[in-house]
């Protein structure tokens, strides 16, 4: 067995993993995610890049959650000739019927958007490349098999596929993979995709794993930990309460899936015990209008808590106005408010989508503030704000940063080392390899020691993108 790791290989995004393994007498090859690096033209060059396996060669997709770093080339990877099954959970399936064609459609309209600046002069820098279409996004739809948690399925003879909740977003999954190659010894290959954080809103705990031989491991946070919810709570109610009092207004660009409904429900739970005051919402984004909406159709897998508030907030409607945007003009009109307005608008690093409009808005006013609540990689706009620059380019004008920034990294649906280190402790024997990904490189560098120190598992490596290891 081979795994060539073509992504999230000393960074955090673009999750790509290609596994080679012999069963029946032939060579087989399948993916473990196919995700889209973001983050700049660095990013874009390496999205172009062909892929080191010919696609049609490829039997299936195995994808373990629905976030655009994790899925969102697999239409380019159809549109070139892979024509086999994409297993994933199946709500993540009804996340990527949201997510793919708004990832299109971003991508056609950023384009557009150039093309016209470029005509009027006023375009400098990089033209944004459309990876692909819609019509590329349906044929991609049209392939997948959605599975249920649990349910273990055989992908071929001596190969079968499980997915467990990753705890991460709506249909977050582990995927648990077992091997019975040519002359081998079973062996159990575990992705983690993203690990979600215990006792956090929304989404219930990682499911734990007893045995593997070989994990792939997530670090996103691996070198640090996480505020306490009370910390963060603390912080919020400190932040948009100044915020509130100085008629600014409080801008939280947040990922559309996963951290938009958790902020939601985070702020309605504030309200409901008393550490908030009546508050005015406004959700900019038809992606997470339609995620919130498909969240609310699988309340039975959100945690105890994240239900007793949404039970609260039925049977109290009156005590937040929360709003959600259908249309460009709505959107537009967001821009009249000069304070008292909470809006929470995609992408959750700054890079495209409405939210890119409201901080060209509300950056230059000084009584309002930005809370970055997730991630944001390098060459992003959100880094940038969160390495507090002094000036952005947007739409090809140079936009003063006089609004407050404040990072709030207690939101995120990532396990930070600690919890990282707990998942890894449910296996009940150490695993014979541990490979570290989606970790920028001081981040994966620092929990792949702690794993061999805290752990005592030795066989840790830190794999070079493009590059491939036998298991």
């Amino acid at each position: 067995m081979k795994i060539q790791f073509l992504g999230a290989a000393g960074e955090v995004t673009g999750s790509r993993h290609a596994v080679e393994v012999s069963l029946a007498g032939r060579v087989r090859h399948f993916m473990v995610d196919y995700g889209m690096f973001q983050g700049g033209r660095e990013a874009t060059n390496k999205n172009l890049e062909p892929l080191p396996i010919n696609p049609k060669d490829l039997e299936f997709v195995v994808l373990t959650h629905a976030h655009i770093d994790h899925s969102g080339l697999l239409p380019r990877l159809c549109a070139q000739g892979f024509t086999g099954p994409i297993y994933c959970t199946k709500a993540s399936y009804e996340l990527l019927k949201i997510l793919l064609p708004d990832s299109a459609h971003l991508q056609f309209a950023d384009l557009e958007r150039a093309e016209r600046k470029v005509k009027q002069g006023k375009w400098h820098g990089e033209m944004p490349v459309a990876l692909y279409s819609k019509e590329e996004v349906e044929m991609t739809l049209a392939q997948f098999e959605p599975l249920n948690y649990d349910q273990i399925l055989e992908l071929a003879p001596g190969l079968t596929l499980e997915f467990r909740n990753a705890g991460h977003i709506l249909g977050s999954a582990i995927a648990v993979i077992d091997i019975q190659e040519d002359g081998a010894q079973k062996k159990r290959c575990v992705f983690s995709g993203d690990i979600g954080m215990k006792g956090k809103v929304l989404m219930p705990d990682p499911d734990l794993i007893a045995q593997a031989d070989v994990i792939v491991v997530e670090s996103t946070y691996g070198d640090r930990l996480h505020r306490s919810l009370s910390d963060t709570e603390d912080e919020l109610v400190e932040v948009i309460g100044t915020t509130m009092s100085g008629q600014g207004n409080v801008v939280i660009p947040a990922f559309a899936v996963g951290r938009t409904q958790e902020i939601i429900f985070l702020l309605i739970d504030l309200v409901r015990r008393g550490r908030l005051p009546h508050l005015a919402i406004w959700v900019d984004s038809p992606m997470a209008t339609a995620a919130t909406h498909l969240t609310e159709r699988y309340f039975a897998q959100l945690d105890s808590q994240t239900q007793s508030t949404f039970d609260w907030y039925k049977n109290n409607p009156g005590a937040v106005d929360l709003r959600f945007i259908a249309d460009v003009e709505e959107s537009k009109a967001l821009n009249k408010i000069k304070g008292g307005a909470i809006i929470i608008s995609a992408s959750g690093m700054c890079d495209a989508g409405r939210i890119v409009h409201h901080l060209a808005n509300n950056l230059p006013r000084a009584q309002n503030a930005i809370i970055i609540t997730g991630f944001q990689a390098y060459g992003s706009l959100g880094r940038r704000l969160v390495d507090k620059v002094q000036k952005v380019r947007l739409f090809g004008e140079d936009v003063p940063v006089k609004a407050s920034v404040h990072t709030i990294g207690g939101l995120s649906a990532h396990a930070d080392q600690a919890g990282l280190l707990d998942w890894l402790r449910g296996f009940k024997t150490p695993p014979k390899t541990v490979f570290v990904v989606h970790g920028e490189p001081e981040s994966a560098a620092v929990f792949a020691e702690c794993i061999r120190e805290d752990l005592g598992w030795n066989n840790v490596i830190i794999p070079e993108r493009l590059h491939t290891y036998d298991c």
